[in-house]
């Protein structure tokens, strides 16, 4: 790519679609993405070329409920398919929310979506340990006719009743990779690898085909980072900083963060299973394959943040 501005991956979290419980409508959903927008344009008024992925978890669980209430009339949505879904009307969201800004502010920008396949192993060992929950709570009874009738895989969910279950595979490449720095390379500001991308393998004969799987958002978006060699991988979350001893009296807020203490810190378990720990150990796997800068903080505070002034940095 011949840009002279740096390259930033920016991996959004789900506080940019859903702020909170009950504000969930796609309405209330692009409310929220119209109050992170902006900070994603601080950036590039401030000579970065931000490439913006997404998560789609609640999206993808709220297409799932609407195919399973209306099985009497159409037909059901495939995992795969729901993903793309997502990714559709969440990249609509976002380039909508980006266009609008970027006229407000008299540039001359464009956001455009590319709807992301990830490949994995078809030999993943995910595929023969299915752990990440999908969909809605079924009772037993629903659970078992889903799976001897659909070949579901099912296992209670921490006593909140029976939830089908799928395998979350290692990313292994971004298949749009190219086409995604293309469009950078001409001043596009873009939208892509949402939820971590869809979930595709390569047949006997070479041939790309959809699965049903979930592939990790933070570890996608951190591969696809590291392969194009960002200048920095940002992940936005809710918070302003990590901390370890999170919600204790001895919180430790941390301003930086070395490979070797990330490590001891996630061994120690300091790092919610749902929450943090995805996000530093997408981190390290960006670290790891020769990533240069990784930083971790909120929307409102990228900016501060990539000018040092707070943010959680990681040392490589």
């Amino acid at each position: 790519m011949k840009a002279q501005r740096k390259v930033a991956v920016v991996a959004v979290g789900g506080n940019a679609l859903i702020r909170e419980k009950g504000k969930e409508s796609l309405p209330d959903q692009y409310a929220a993405v119209c109050q992170t927008m902006p900070c994603v344009v601080d950036m590039i008024q401030a000579g970065w070329h931000v490439i913006l992925t997404h998560g789609n978890g609640p999206q993808v669980g709220f297409i799932l409920r609407r195919s399973e209430l209306a099985l009497s009339e159409v037909h059901s949505i495939p995992l795969d398919y729901a993903g793309s879904n997502t990714q559709g009307s969440i990249g609509y969201m976002f380039q909508t929310a980006l266009q609008n800004e970027f006229k407000r502010r008299g540039m001359t920008k464009q956001a455009t979506t590319i709807v992301t396949q990830t490949l994995v192993d078809r030999n993943d060992p995910a595929f023969q340990n299915p752990t990440k929950p999908i969909g809605s709570f079924m009772d037993e009874k629903t659970a078992h006719q889903h799976r001897d009738e659909d070949g579901w895989s099912v296992m209670e969910d921490a006593g909140r009743g029976w939830r089908r279950v799928v395998a979350s595979p290692t990313p292994v490449r971004i298949i749009q990779q190219e086409a995604i720095l293309s469009l950078v390379g001409a001043g596009f500001t873009v939208v892509g690898v949402g939820g971590g991308g869809i979930p595709v393998i390569e047949n006997d004969k070479g041939e790309l085909e959809g699965v049903e799987a979930v592939i990790d958002k933070d570890l996608a978006s951190a591969l696809f980072a590291s392969s194009i060699n960002a200048d920095m991988f940002l992940i936005s979350t809710e918070v302003e900083k990590v901390a370890i001893n999170f919600n204790k009296p001895n919180v430790q807020w941390l301003d930086q963060l070395s490979v070797e203490d990330a490590k001891k810190y996630l061994a120690e378990g300091q790092f919610g299973k749902g929450s943090m720990e995805p996000k530093v150990k997408a981190v390290l796997n960006f670290l790891e394959r020769g990533g240069k800068k990784a930083l971790i903080t909120n929307p409102e505070n990228m900016l501060r943040a990539l000018r040092g002034e707070t943010g959680t940095h990681f040392d490589p």
